[in-house]
């Protein structure tokens, strides 16, 4: 989507935003496979491996937001950005905000699966 305008419960961030959930997203990516190496280097237990769900969620939620040109929290809050970062406007009406609410829940949920399903196969490989 090459939208750099607000669109209720479709898009409300702009470039730098975007950029900004790009660089959670390598953050999260890179705290994973760093993760991931500590268990391989260390032969840790399958359940504790399931630690690894919370930098896989930084990942993907960073991710799943950077694609859709949507920030949950700012869907959440009523907010959006395409000016300077941290320069937000409010959502004026009731059925934008509804929209926002629904498309951010949807993402936290969409982007929490991915968590869960790469967090299993963490849990089941063997290493």
């Amino acid at each position: 989507m090459s939208t750099h305008e607000y669109v209720a419960g479709s898009c409300n961030i702009g470039n730098g935003e975007v950029k900004r959930r790009q660089l959670v997203a390598l953050i999260g990516l890179i705290l994973s496979i760093s993760t991931l190496i500590g268990f391989i280097s260390t032969n840790t237990e399958p359940s504790l491996r399931l630690g690894i769900f919370l930098p896989l969620s930084v990942a993907s939620i960073g991710w799943v937001q950077s694609r859709k040109r949507f920030c949950l929290a700012y869907g959440f809050m009523g907010t959006f950005n395409f000016g300077k970062l941290g320069q937000l406007s409010k959502v004026s009406d009731k059925d934008s905000l509804a929209a926002d609410r629904k498309t951010a829940l949807t993402i936290l949920i969409q982007s929490l699966s991915l968590a869960a399903v790469l967090t299993m196969i963490v849990y089941l490989l063997p290493l």
